[in-house]
């Protein structure tokens, strides 16, 4: 799963992008940048959206770049 997909996943746990942006606090121009690929999904949103969706949505797959197996050690 890319990254889009995994936030395009997300919006639909949550409802709509319109959804997953307000319960990010983040305007719903962004979340459509994420859900078309035109922009990453930042690591502190990748935390946010994983607890949102309970575990549904990883943020891994938000985030792949970001160094998670560091964090954990």
């Amino acid at each position: 799963m890319t990254p889009a997909e995994a936030v395009r996943k997300a919006a639909g746990i949550l409802g709509s992008q319109t959804a997953l942006a307000g319960r990010l606090d983040v305007r719903a121009p962004t979340v459509s940048q994420w859900c078309s690929g035109d922009r990453p999904v930042p690591a502190a949103r990748a935390i946010q959206i994983e607890a949102f969706t309970n575990g549904e949505v990883k943020r891994e797959e938000l985030c792949p770049s970001f160094p998670w197996a560091e964090m954990a050690a």
